[in-house]
């Protein structure tokens, strides 16, 4: 079978069947943020992503704008979710607040159980998955070597484009949905693609490590089973990346996430306050702080934070070294 459809196929048939255990629940979006239904999502979501570059680019937009539709709406649930359950045992926070965030989860919930429905996604006959693997067969798959060779492109232009993003304002960030959220989702993709290729992108590591790289290979980030290769399969054509420039991706997509989390939770609190008082913007930032405690950082702290930690990053050309290039095993 061709690989690239075989790519497809794999995450289609999972969430395939979630869907279909998801139909037979009477809050089949709530099942479905229960059981981890984002992650075929965001790995479906990644090879679409990455097609629209190589080849059938209008086929591959639809697909992955259909896919980015379900996991946007799982990941608004998990936004207001996570922070109403992160507040809950503070008792400085008013019941209206909490109230507030626990409805945007339910509303969130239902946004995503009309899409269900709309969209036929649930259909006893699996007839949505069945037209997009109809579409997908129809595509002009390129040649194991060529697609490599493309997916070696993709990467350059995918790391060119978060450098220039970065070096736009010299890391002076100043809002951490739009520029540290951001960032942390054009990194994060570069961790995902590998995942999502199933076995054509291979770890390879140099001999001897930079002084400047140990800082990030601590033992959350070089044991974590998410920075493992799926395993080569019949592949004959590969991917390599840097083992120990992965390492250090990966750690910096986890400390924004560390911060992102953070500013998040001013960010949300705020919001419910706006809609649940009469306080003005700058009162209800206050508000928010006061409520969260002192340990809560600012959000200029965090944007701080963040310019400092992504500076010294991006100086050290770290993104530059990650793609060593094509192999092969004949």
């Amino acid at each position: 079978m061709i690989k690239g459809l075989a790519r497809f196929d794999y995450y289609l048939n999972k969430l395939q069947l979630l869907f279909n255990k998801a139909s037979k629940q009477k809050n089949p979006a709530l099942w479905l943020y229960n059981n981890d239904g984002r992650t075929p999502l965001f790995m479906l979501e990644s090879l679409a992503k990455m097609y629209t570059q190589i080849h059938n680019k209008k086929k591959f937009t639809k697909l992955k704008e259909q896919f980015k539709l379900l996991e946007d709406t799982l990941g608004a649930i998990d936004y207001y979710d996570n922070i109403a359950k992160g507040i809950s045992a503070n008792k400085k926070i008013p019941s209206t607040v909490t109230n507030y965030l626990q409805a945007q989860t339910r509303e969130k919930i239902q946004s995503l159980n009309e899409i269900l429905v709309e969209q036929e996604w649930l259909s006893a006959d699996n007839g949505r998955i069945k037209k997009i693997q109809k579409k997908l067969a129809e595509a002009d798959w390129l040649k194991e070597e060529d697609e490599i060779k493309a997916i070696n492109e993709f990467y350059g232009e995918a790391i060119l484009d978060i450098t220039e993003f970065v070096h736009t304002d010299k890391c002076n960030f100043k809002n951490i949905e739009a520029d540290v959220h951001e960032l942390r989702r054009k990194l994060r993709w570069l961790s995902i693609y590998p995942q999502a290729i199933q076995g054509s992108i291979q770890l390879s590591k140099n001999k001897t490590v930079p002084k400047y790289l140990v800082k990030y290979l601590t033992k959350e980030i070089t044991t974590s089973a998410f920075n493992k290769m799926p395993d080569a399969g019949d592949a004959t054509y590969f991917l390599l990346l840097e083992q120990h420039y992965f390492y250090a991706l990966s750690w910096m997509i986890a400390e924004l996430g560390k911060i992102k989390d953070k500013g998040l939770y001013v960010i949300a609190v705020k919001e419910a306050l706006q809609q649940t008082t009469n306080l003005a913007d700058a009162a209800t930032c206050k508000k928010a702080y006061q409520l969260l405690g002192t340990k809560q950082p600012t959000l200029e702290l965090l944007l701080n934070q963040a310019a400092a930690t992504c500076k010294l990053y991006f100086d050290e050309q770290n993104l530059e070294h990650l793609v060593i290039g094509t192999g092969s095993v004949k």
